[in-house]
């Protein structure tokens, strides 16, 4: 059995001053701890990180853990300082960083004075490891542009409607720029082999499954979990990827509150080969998880992330 999972640690900075990160050391300690038992309860062999800030933050994570783990974080931070990562606890094999858009893609109109997005506002990575079976997986993490907006100045408002259009279309056009980017990759290592290659994309996509952006991750259409489709081989099969999140139980099917409401933001998408050894899916939301707004700065003294992870559990 291997399982792989997915999470958004929240802005995992040690303490100091500045925006975003916690107040003081017991409110860092005490967030540790928390994701730590968390960590543990699920029990992933291989755990995609979103929100991770210095690599010391990570290191100190990963020294709560049981066992023997492996710590590769990405050198391509966005400019509050977080990045994305891969804890592991089987061996990795190679590592990869992805940053600039693919060719054709970019650059996008990122700001009301014209500012073009050349990359990825935080880069992708990938970690290849070996599963205690001998095969290998590679596992693609990554952190798309956020649903939730800022303005000029700081802001986390706008001053108008209008304004308000106008930087939801931006944030829309990055993260649709970005999910082409790591489509591109996907393309790259499945090669169109999708039945003999085991690839995981996964992380905080900021959108759900029907969402435009996350359907350009899976590629060919067709042949969903969940639709008659699914066991019928098809020339797509080389090249798709699946959403695991039909398995998830549809009372669990959330992975972060927005103003009250459940939304499944995160997600593990899987080539053809890991369909084939697929057993179940889940988000783990039965800690509890707040509901947040517009305005993530009152989340800085918080002890627990914001997102609850998803779990993949395959056979082998």
């Amino acid at each position: 059995m291997t399982v792989i999972g997915t999470w958004n640690l929240e802005n995992l900075f040690r303490p100091g001053d500045e925006d975003g990160r916690p107040p003081d050391q017991a409110t860092y300690e005490a967030k540790l701890d928390a994701v730590a038992g968390t960590v543990g309860r699920m029990a992933p062999d291989v755990l995609a990180v979103q929100e991770i800030g210095e690599s010391a933050a990570l290191d100190d994570l990963v020294q709560r853990l049981d066992g023997d783990w492996s710590a590769h974080v990405s050198a391509h931070p966005d400019s509050r300082g977080i990045r994305v990562a891969v804890i592991s606890r089987l061996p990795v094999e190679e590592t990869e960083d992805l940053v600039a858009y693919a060719d054709g893609v970019g650059p996008v109109r990122a700001s009301d004075g014209g500012e073009l997005s050349t990359e990825m506002g935080r880069g992708a990575f990938r970690a290849r490891v070996r599963t205690a079976g001998g095969d290998t997986v590679d596992v693609v993490t990554c952190h798309l542009k956020s649903k939730l907006l800022s303005y000029p100045g700081g802001r986390f408002a706008p001053r108008d409607e209008s304004e308000r259009a106008r930087y939801g279309a931006f944030a829309l056009y990055r993260r649709a720029a970005e999910a082409a980017t790591v489509r591109e990759w996907a393309n790259t290592l499945l090669d169109g082999d999708g039945q003999g290659r085991s690839l995981v994309v996964c992380g905080d996509l900021n959108d759900e499954p029907g969402a435009a952006t996350t359907q350009i991750l899976l590629g060919p259409g067709g042949s969903e979990i969940g639709t008659p489709g699914v066991d019928r081989p098809d020339a797509g099969d080389a090249w798709r990827l699946w959403n695991t999140a039909p398995l998830i139980p549809e009372a669990r099917r959330y992975s972060r509150i927005y103003r009250g409401r459940g939304e499944l933001i995160d997600h593990v998408l899987i080539s053809h080969r890991l369909l084939r050894r697929l057993e179940k899916a889940d988000s783990l939301v039965d800690r509890g998880l707040p509901s947040v707004t517009d305005d993530p700065r009152p989340r800085a003294a918080a002890e627990d992330s914001d997102h609850a992870p998803v779990v993949v559990t395959f056979t082998g």
